[in-house]
């Protein structure tokens, strides 16, 4: 069985508090929850909507859902990325290049960063834009295989996966919803970013 079906949803969060009630010693080491967990648990303290499926049929359903639920029918969606307009061809989308004509923005993202639930991108999916110039509404298409613990982890990854060419406009995304400019946060990976409303489609690879 996979973890996610043991930890999704409240039992995350009863488990954190477990872990941090005073039973354990004053000096004793913190324990560390393991990468899945300590992703699923941040994520949803940073207001990301997190929808985890088993197989693509699943993942297919839940962007129906969300596209139902906002109104989004007879929308248009913004896809950068040629496999991932592919993958989602029969899905009845209405695909455009232009950002400004777009309800949302469908994209992959590079890493599923567990220590501060945030999610990391680069080139690959936004080009050389900003944040603030996509909309307002999110869906991330990602695997559980793409969780790692840390930002180091991801840049390394990156620099390692893209050897011939590395990507650029590398940042995170870890507000998901919507924040006053003073309550965003100031590390120099998210300098020039913007709060956005995110879905992540969780697809189960492992």
């Amino acid at each position: 069985m996979s973890l996610f079906r043991k930890i999704f949803g409240s039992k995350s969060d009863q488990l954190e508090r477990e872990l941090k009630t005073n039973d354990r010693g004053k000096y004793m080491p913190e324990i560390k929850l393991p990468v899945d967990e300590r992703f699923t648990i941040n994520f949803k303290e940073n207001g990301g909507k997190f929808l985890y499926c088993e197989n693509l049929d699943e993942i297919y359903d839940s962007l129906n859902n969300i596209i139902l639920e906002n109104d989004w029918e007879d929308n248009e969606v913004l896809i950068y990325d040629e496999q991932l307009r592919l993958r989602f061809e029969n899905s009845g989308l209405h695909v455009t290049r232009k950002s400004e004509d777009a309800a949302y923005f469908l994209t992959t993202c590079e890493n599923l960063i567990a220590d501060d639930g945030s999610l990391l991108i680069s080139s690959n999916q936004i080009a050389e834009k900003k944040l603030v110039e996509f909309p307002e509404h999110f869906v991330v298409f990602a695997t559980t295989s793409q969780m790692i613990g840390s930002i180091g982890e991801g840049l390394r990854g990156i620099k390692n996966n893209n050897s011939k060419r590395i990507p650029t406009n590398i940042t995170t995304i870890k507000n998901f919803k919507t924040l006053d400019d003073k309550d965003k946060g100031n590390d120099f990976m998210s300098y020039g970013s913007n709060s956005k409303n995110l879905y992540l489609l969780l697809l189960e690879d492992l």
